[in-house]
């Protein structure tokens, strides 16, 4: 097996130094143009014609995968020294950091191993400390079910109530756990054109997510992973950070979208506006 890491690190802030109410947070890998998948997927593609073409047998079979078959490439990374897996369950390279894609090609080619990189996170904490909804059960062990990360992408249906608080901002993905990390201060920025943030991805405006109509969402996100959470995903979301902002000028807007037809949108509205009042009264 071999592994590949592709660089998506960009100029642009981390979340832990955004703190616009009026917006909500877009994990830093959804931020390009272009799904991350098929960008890697094109360059290990090359990296496969390379092996093939200087195989001494033609016959040799290989196979590619970018987050897309039964293989836990950070695994397989640590083995094959391209970092170590840190207590945030992330794998961490000492001179790029973690902004990094992944992908592997299977081969039938004998090949001589490499070493598995030493894990350097040593007595830090940074990462578990950080977690705005305690989900690192400890280190190197994740409870994804208490995720930011899974409750805005891949759960489906209401957030647990518990849980909305500590979301913040965040409408899809997160990145706390890699932006207080000390290995990426320095992290490199990538000049791939692909992953330089498109301007509707980055930091976007929380009032214009919870009103996208369906077309607006379709030609906002086309080509973009963002479009795993669905709509009505993205607007729930959406509806949660408004909430957690305390922004009293969302307030007419909520009121109408609790009487939104979809009723997940509906409920969260309502929630928000009780959380603001919440957060006035403290």
């Amino acid at each position: 097996m071999i592994v590949c890491a592709l660089n998506y690190n960009t100029a642009h802030p981390r979340s832990t130094e955004c703190h616009d109410p009026l917006r909500g947070w877009i994990s830093r890998y959804a931020w390009g143009a272009a799904d991350y998948h098929g960008v890697a997927m094109e360059r290990l593609r090359r990296v496969e014609a390379r092996l093939r073409a200087h195989a001494a047998d033609p016959a040799i079979k290989t196979r590619c995968y970018v987050d897309t078959g039964p293989v836990v490439e950070r695994v397989f990374a640590s083995y094959a020294g391209v970092g170590w897996i840190g207590k945030n369950t992330c794998l961490i390279n000492q001179q790029v950091g973690s902004w990094l894609f992944l992908g592997v090609i299977l081969t039938s080619i004998e090949l001589t191993p490499d070493l598995p990189a030493p894990d350097r996170c040593g007595s830090c904490t940074r990462c578990l400390d950080a977690c705005p909804t305690q989900a690192f059960v400890a280190a190197h062990e994740l409870d994804a079910t208490r995720c930011i990360s899974y409750l805005t992408i891949e759960k489906r249906g209401a957030i647990p109530d518990e849980l909305r608080r500590g979301m913040g901002n965040h409408v899809f993905g997160c990145d706390i756990c890699q932006d207080v990390c000390p290995w990426n201060r320095k992290a490199p920025r990538s000049r791939a054109p692909e992953f330089q943030a498109h301007p509707e991805r980055f930091h976007p405006a929380l009032a214009w997510l919870a009103n996208l109509s369906d077309d607006d969402f379709r030609a906002a996100f086309r080509g973009s992973p963002i479009r795993r959470t669905k709509r009505s995903g993205l607007r729930r979301n959406a509806l949660v950070a408004m909430g957690n902002s305390g922004e009293r000028g969302f307030v007419p807007a909520l009121k109408q979208l609790s009487e939104d037809p979809d009723p997940i949108v509906a409920e969260h509205a309502e929630w928000a506006l009780r959380r603001i009042g919440e957060l006035e009264n403290l």
